[in-house]
């Protein structure tokens, strides 16, 4: 559990051109940006709660501004890459999964079997696919980057739409190869 003393998880809404975003900084970091209207709202919410001993509380924060700002970069074309001070509230094996997730480059996809020979057991798959599923961080740790070992478009909380956009974005070559499926 981390306690910085703070109580509180500082929340903002931020509506993206592909969805609504719920962003979340605890102790002067972000730990939450996440579809404000997925399905695991609740629980990926009660599982940074309970993990951060804190509440939600819709309050001014720089990380927050910040975030939206970077986020803004990003859909105009103008940010490749985020520099905001994260903190990833999970299982010990959730944060190994987030943290290969932010070594998957702009533009390009990887497989859950790649994440998984990654992390060094490719037996591991659903796993790993849990593991993405309950990432909280979306777009700034790139869940939306990981496709099925087929090349289709597989589960994603912001929906299959966002994903393919989130995609296109970072590599319009990409997206004309998505749009024939």
């Amino acid at each position: 559990m981390a306690d910085s003393g703070n109580n509180s998880i500082e929340i903002a809404y931020f509506k993206s051109p592909v969805g609504e975003l719920i962003l979340g900084a605890y102790g002067e970091k972000l730990c939450l940006c996440d579809w404000r209207h997925r399905k695991m709202r609740d629980a990926v919410d009660n599982r940074i709660k309970t993990r951060l001993n804190a509440t939600y509380v819709p309050a001014f924060s720089d990380v927050v501004e910040e975030t939206k700002v970077q986020l803004q970069e990003y859909f105009q074309g103008a940010r490749r890459e985020f520099n905001i001070p994260l903190l990833l509230a999970g299982s010990d094996f959730q944060k190994q999964v987030w943290q290969v997730l932010l070594q998957v480059p702009f533009g390009k996809t990887e497989t859950y079997l790649g994440l998984s020979r990654k992390l060094g057991n490719q037996k591991a798959i659903r796993a790993v696919a849990a593991a993405n599923g309950a990432n909280a961080i979306s777009i700034i740790i790139p869940c939306h980057r990981i496709i099925g070992t087929d090349g289709n478009l597989v589960g994603y909380a912001g929906g299959l739409p966002a994903k393919k956009k989130l995609l296109g974005l970072e590599n319009p070559l990409l997206e004309r190869r998505l749009s024939m499926f």
